[in-house]
């Protein structure tokens, strides 16, 4: 089955659109394919502001308006307290608040980006979306991450290179209760990074302290950099650290 063939006669339908290039090729396949299909960004205290920036511009390329949903998931005491199954709580009450959005504005259709690369046995978050009931329209047409860069690409959509970014809540250990001071400092840390030049990165907490893991070809640009790093996340964590183990 095609991107075409799973859109054609689709009822209006929903499509969380994360700021990542799977749910964006989604949006501008279904524009093409003459689908009624409204993005929505879920926005939390998990997500940098870089994500909803994303979303927005592919929205305005596909020339169609986003719908963004506030939600504040660290209310939800199963989430803020960080369990083993935090992700799927998590995705629970993001695709939830999407679905009541969604069923008031008569889409009664939910779609993700969840492609053919993604292993369901590794991905508690999709249990939740079986339970909802959430259609994966790139799974469905076995389209695999390399497939979609490639076809982001042609169809010139922004992020089509852009690295995959696991939420901000990953950062920290399960266990240790999710605050929204901490993930604020988290990506403040991560940003400062990225304004220096790293890329693909994650600053994961350790305590109080910043456990910095990059690329392999970036460990030797932060070593040679390490006082200009740790004066820049000095006021954030205690401690700065970098693993010498590469993503």
């Amino acid at each position: 089955m095609t991107l075409q063939e799973f859109f054609r006669g689709l009822p209006p339908a929903a499509l969380g659109l994360s700021g990542g290039v799977d749910s964006a090729l989604l949006l501008a396949a279904a524009r093409r394919s003459g689908a009624d299909v409204q993005p929505y960004f879920v926005k939390t205290a998990f997500q940098p502001a870089f994500e909803l920036e994303d979303a927005q511009k592919v929205a305005r390329l596909c020339g169609v308006p986003l719908t963004v949903i506030e939600l504040d998931v660290l209310a939800v005491p199963q989430v803020a307290e960080n369990p083993p199954d935090r992700c799927y709580r998590c995705k629970n009450a993001i695709f939830s608040a999407l679905a009541r959005r969604a069923a008031d504005d008569g889409r009664t259709v939910l779609l993700d980006g969840t492609n053919a690369s993604d292993d369901a046995g590794d991905r508690p978050g999709m249990r939740a979306l079986r339970e909802l009931g959430v259609r994966s329209p790139l799974r469905d047409c076995r389209l695999d991450k390399a497939a979609v860069r490639r076809m982001a690409k042609e169809l010139g959509l922004p992020v089509w290179d852009k690295p995959a970014y696991a939420c901000l809540a990953t950062r920290v250990p399960t266990g240790q209760r999710l605050e929204k001071g901490l993930l604020r400092r988290i990506e403040r840390a991560e940003e400062l990074l990225m304004q220096m030049g790293f890329s693909d990165l994650r600053v994961r907490v350790l305590g109080s302290t910043a456990c910095l893991q990059l690329p392999q070809d970036q460990l030797p640009q932060a070593f040679g950099r390490r006082q200009e790093i740790t004066a820049a996340l000095g006021a954030l964590f205690d401690g700065v650290l970098l693993d010498l183990r590469p993503r």
